[in-house]
């Protein structure tokens, strides 16, 4: 049974924005379902000024540019529309998830190399700020929750521990666990964005100009690997404690 354009249209149309609504859901609540004996994360890794810095990963970027692609395809002329969308989808999120998406991005808007890698720097610039920032609150929260496992661990040794409290505070810095490592992946994806566009830009022939774009990359990567060993400590002192 064929489809007219029109019912074709509404189809994708309608496909395109419940997915959207679905996706936008998602990259807020991290889920759809979820289970209120679970204790929530840290209010503040959630609610802070600085909790969005690095939540959405590059795949967010993605469902936002295939639904645009979708939707064109859908309103288009195009004689197969069905083929139209699924190229559409594919190709926009090879960009938006591909290396090239920043580097083509800021091409599109600036030509001029010097002007971009202006722009460049201080993008760079901005997200090390934003880990400095964001490593300060999660510092707090490690601080508390390691204080917290030290206290589990003496009441084991001591015999006294309250096994149900003992799973509630476990469960709280392993919410805050997870977090916190989807996050460093989050900023490990933008360093390995930067450091593909700068090989591009210098690929170019951008020259010495990329040198300053490639310093400022290292110090973002320094700022991110200091913060991993911080989150990477917390998991180990966590997985060394077994309730039974």
């Amino acid at each position: 049974m064929k489809l007219s354009q029109g019912m074709f249209s509404r189809a994708v149309l309608g496909f395109v924005m419940a997915g959207s609504i679905l996706l936008s859901g998602c990259a807020s609540t991290g889920s759809l379902l979820t289970d209120s004996s679970v204790p929530a994360a840290d209010p503040r890794l959630t609610q802070g000024n600085d909790a969005a810095f690095f939540s959405k990963s590059g795949f967010t970027a993605c469902a936002g540019a295939a639904s645009v692609g979708v939707l064109a395809c859908a309103l288009s002329n195009s004689s197969n529309k069905a083929a139209c969308a699924v190229v559409a989808g594919l190709a926009a999120c090879g960009v938006a998830m591909g290396a090239n998406y920043y580097y083509d991005q800021r091409r599109s808007q600036y030509a001029n190399t010097a002007e971009r890698l202006g722009v460049m720097s201080a993008d760079i610039q901005k997200d090390t700020e934003n880990v400095v920032a964001r490593t300060e609150t999660m510092q707090r929260v490690i601080r508390d929750d390691e204080q917290s496992i030290a206290a589990i661990q003496k009441s084991i040794k001591n015999k006294q521990l309250d096994k149900v409290q003992a799973e509630q505070e476990l469960a709280g810095v392993d919410q805050n666990l997870a977090l916190m490592r989807k996050e460093l992946a989050n900023m490990r994806n933008k360093v390995s964005e930067y450091e593909k566009t700068a090989k591009l830009e210098r690929e170019s022939g951008a020259g010495t100009d990329v040198v300053k774009i490639e310093e400022e990359i290292v110090k973002m990567n320094l700022k991110v690997a200091a913060l991993q060993q911080e989150v990477d400590g917390l998991y180990s002192q966590r997985s060394a404690i077994t309730l039974g």
